[in-house]
């Protein structure tokens, strides 16, 4: 009896560390605002659920410490790779409008982002909150649980294993940050690259004129209208690469068991 008391109580524990490790790295739910006790709390009572519903025969591991130490390790490591994988998504999110904002001169006009811990200018953080109302909006927040909920029938417990196919996955989605990036900033960059022509031209035309006084002021507002005007575009854009996260997590959860 006391045998089995253990296991299962082994069992919730790593069921619980996955879970903890994904709720950290995921770029929303791990913000530093949402208190270690509530994300602890939220990981346990997911975990209970998770441990009542799986096929708990199926799961074998030896009962002495290296056992523990590493079937810890390894649920720690799954955890984190499905949590951080959305990153990618938020970090080419926010680095397509630090590329406008520089465009529109507003690189002086950094401030922090305090999901990120880096220094953004106020079009990438307008950018990057809109995208995280939108994860919420299509309940991203589910399907990251769902996923690590099914993730224990894919990959069972201890059985982790860093595949060819799973790094060239990281890999394949942290290069896709420069291409989210391009393609959500290419719309107005390409209009400002029109623009710095002018500007080369006219100086050229008129040495005499101030050009930066009467550039600057334009291109912000400029920029901001071509903004406004792209918004629908944007949030179509953005609602497929957030929903096109799930394709993904299901083929890192699969490259794991391989």
């Amino acid at each position: 009896m006391t045998e089995i008391l253990i296991v299962d109580f082994l069992l919730v524990l790593f069921i619980f560390l996955r879970i903890l490790a994904m709720m950290i790295s995921a770029p929303v739910l791990g913000h530093n605002s949402i208190p270690v006790l509530v994300k602890v709390s939220l990981s346990l009572v997911i975990a209970y659920i998770t441990f009542l519903t799986i096929d708990k025969t199926k799961i074998v591991f030896d009962v002495n410490m290296i056992s523990i130490f590493t079937n810890a390790i390894a649920e720690l490591v799954t955890g984190f790779m499905m949590g951080f994988a959305l990153n990618f998504v938020f970090y080419g999110i926010s680095y397509a409008g630090h590329l406008i904002g520089y465009d529109m001169g507003l690189m002086f006009a950094d401030i922090l982002n305090p999901m990120q811990n880096i220094q953004n200018n106020v079009v990438g953080e307008l950018i990057y909150y809109a995208s995280m109302m939108i994860f919420f909006l299509i309940n991203g927040h589910h399907h990251l649980i769902t996923a690590v909920v099914s993730s224990f029938s894919i990959v069972p417990i201890g059985k982790f294993t860093a595949t060819q196919p799973l790094m060239i996955l990281m890999v394949r989605y942290s290069f896709a940050v420069f291409t989210i990036a391009l393609k959500i900033a290419a719309p107005i960059v390409a209009s400002f690259f029109l623009i710095h022509i002018a500007e080369g031209i006219i100086s050229r035309v008129i040495p005499n004129i101030q050009i930066f006084f009467i550039s600057q002021p334009a291109k912000i507002g400029l920029g901001f209208l071509m903004i406004s005007m792209l918004i629908p575009i944007y949030v179509y854009a953005i609602k497929n690469l957030l929903s096109g996260y799930e394709t993904q997590l299901s083929e890192i959860i699969r490259a794991m068991s391989v």
